[in-house]
């Protein structure tokens, strides 16, 4: 008894584990047909011995062989030959229902069966649909042709009237059945489908949401938009475009981050980058890359942006006007204040991913990012400066407050920057003010300057004196020649060791004044120490008439 309920349940599971052939999707048509076939199988084994006992024994032979063939049918289907076993349950279905019409009679109600087919047919996941609408109409044909014919007519069988009806009432009540739960059955599993589908929707809109978190770091919406319009961005290669490169970098900060602690540095970075992100996002930048204090940022890739320009120069004016809420921040937590500098360049460069399969990253390669950092690097605190091209492409709407020309490292001819105060148009948008008040000292500070020659700093010192004074700059007098926009390295002389071990720097700016061998020389990074020494200094000073 054992071995047999073995063998049974081994024969049931069947209809529950498909064959390998079966894809995942098409479980749900392999299980319903499985059992709809193996009920159909014991139906038309009994109906062997009903015929048998109405005496309607040529019925009772087509029983046996129906038998057989739902046999068959079932072995076929739980082997993976769905297409064979579709077409054989349809054949049987249909000739099955027309026998037992010609048999018994139209009232016998053995022809609704045939309202199964094309259920069978088209839950399939084999038939083709040309195969399936030509079963349907075979069936219709079939049907309209039996009610044609046979209703109303003689039966070949005389059943005794009480066997027919009952014959009739089973069979209607049992495609009723059938259908019914077969409707009940893909009604649940398309409610449970659209349940599941609805949770996968909003599980992938969760993913997409932290993508965007993710990249909305680095994009803007917009430009996180047409990466996924166009997946085909994503790929390894570039392709030429003309750009506006930014790129921003705060002085001094070096050496400012050698005199507090790494939290503090990362606190004012993370302060400063919260209002810089927030500004070039908003105006559609994309932000290619953040090394340390400096931030390359690229207007006009991936996405087209035919303003890009005068879109930038706006974004570089909200920067630097930020940068006063960064230093509120910043002095709220006991913090230095920071100054940053912006060069911007219209230019050509490649564009694209660049990378391998594995590790990527969207970048603008050309001369232009490397001028971009050139004109950057003549920048003093709160000053945005910008190439010829810039200026021809954005036109009259900028507000230039001086021009120079400068010799970069790399460049066989000079070149013209420009100094930029506002920008008109829809922007608007002004740099605020800075009044450097200067105060003529009532006796020259001696410093020793040294010039830092690409990073490094010269070898010939420079006796100099501060003679005048600002919160930010100082008129310098010096023993020897130094050049405009001339980095500097300085030192007080004359005071206490501890002090004058106080390293501060500063860039020599051009100047409308005329100042003959003096220079101006804007702080770009400042010690404490030797900031409050100069402070005092300069509040008893006296006023410079």
């Amino acid at each position: 008894m054992e071995k047999i309920g073995l063998q049974i349940c081994r024969f049931f599971k069947r209809f529950s584990e498909p064959p390998e052939n079966v894809p995942e999707i098409n479980y749900r048509y392999h299980f319903t047909a499985g059992y709809s076939f193996f009920i159909a199988l014991l139906y038309h084994f009994t109906l062997i011995f009903v015929f048998y006992l109405i005496s309607a024994t040529a019925l009772s032979l087509l029983n046996i062989l129906s038998t057989m063939l739902w046999i068959t049918i079932v072995w076929a289907h739980l082997n993976g030959m769905r297409i064979l076993s579709s077409s054989l349950a349809v054949f049987e279905v249909n000739l099955h229902a027309t026998v037992c019409v010609i048999f018994i009679g139209w009232g016998s109600g053995f022809q609704y069966y045939l309202l199964a087919a094309p259920m069978m047919v088209f839950f399939s996941d084999k038939l083709k649909i040309g195969l399936k609408f030509f079963f349907t109409f075979v069936t219709c044909v079939i049907f309209a042709g039996l009610f044609l014919i046979f209703e109303g007519t003689t039966s070949i069988y005389t059943v005794a009237l009480w066997a027919k009806n009952a014959l009739n009432y089973i069979n209607i009540t049992s495609i009723f059945f059938i259908l019914s739960i077969s409707a009940y059955y893909y009604n649940t599993a398309t409610v449970r489908a659209e349940k599941a589908l609805e949770q996968e929707k909003l599980r992938i809109e969760e993913m997409a949401s932290l993508l965007k978190k993710m990249f909305g770091r680095y994009f803007s919406i917009e430009v996180m938009n047409s990466l996924i319009k166009n997946p085909s961005a994503i790929e390894l290669g570039g392709e030429k475009r003309s750009v506006t490169i930014m790129l921003s970098d705060l002085r001094g900060f070096t050496a400012l981050s050698e005199r507090i602690s790494p939290e503090e540095v990362v606190q004012m970075l993370n302060v400063y980058f919260e209002f810089m992100v927030e500004v070039i996002l908003r105006y559609q930048g994309t932000i290619n890359e953040i090394v340390g204090d400096s931030l390359l940022i690229i207007f006009g890739a991936p996405q087209e942006m035919p303003d890009r320009s005068s879109r930038a120069v706006a974004c570089a004016i909200e920067m630097q006007n930020a940068m006063t809420q960064v230093n509120a921040q910043n002095r709220e937590r006991g913090l230095p204040e920071l100054e940053m500098g912006i060069g911007v360049n219209e230019t050509e460069v490649v564009v694209g991913n660049i990378g391998s399969a594995k590790r990527s990253k969207y970048a603008a390669v050309g001369s232009g990012v490397n001028m971009t950092s050139r004109i950057e690097s003549y920048c003093v605190g709160g000053q945005i400066l910008i190439s010829e091209s810039m200026r021809l492409r954005v036109g009259n709407i900028l507000r230039i407050d001086g021009q120079q020309d400068v010799f970069p490292k790399g460049s066989e001819t000079p070149i013209r920057i420009y100094d930029v105060g506002g920008i008109a148009g829809s922007y608007n948008l002004f740099l605020a003010s800075k009044v450097s008040d200067f105060v003529t000292l009532s006796e020259a500070i001696p410093i020793k300057v040294r010039v830092l020659e690409d990073k490094n700093v010269g070898s010939q010192g420079i006796d100099a004196s501060i003679t005048e004074l600002s919160v930010d700059s100082a008129i310098i007098k010096a023993s020897g020649p130094i050049e405009e926009m001339s980095n500097l390295k300085m030192n007080l002389a004359g005071v206490e060791e501890k002090l004058s071990s106080k390293v501060f720097y500063g860039k020599v700016i051009p100047h409308s004044d005329k100042l003959g061998s003096n220079c101006r020389v804007r702080f770009t990074s400042m010690p404490s120490e030797a900031d409050a020494y100069l402070l005092a200094l300069r509040h008893f000073a006296v006023k410079k008439l």
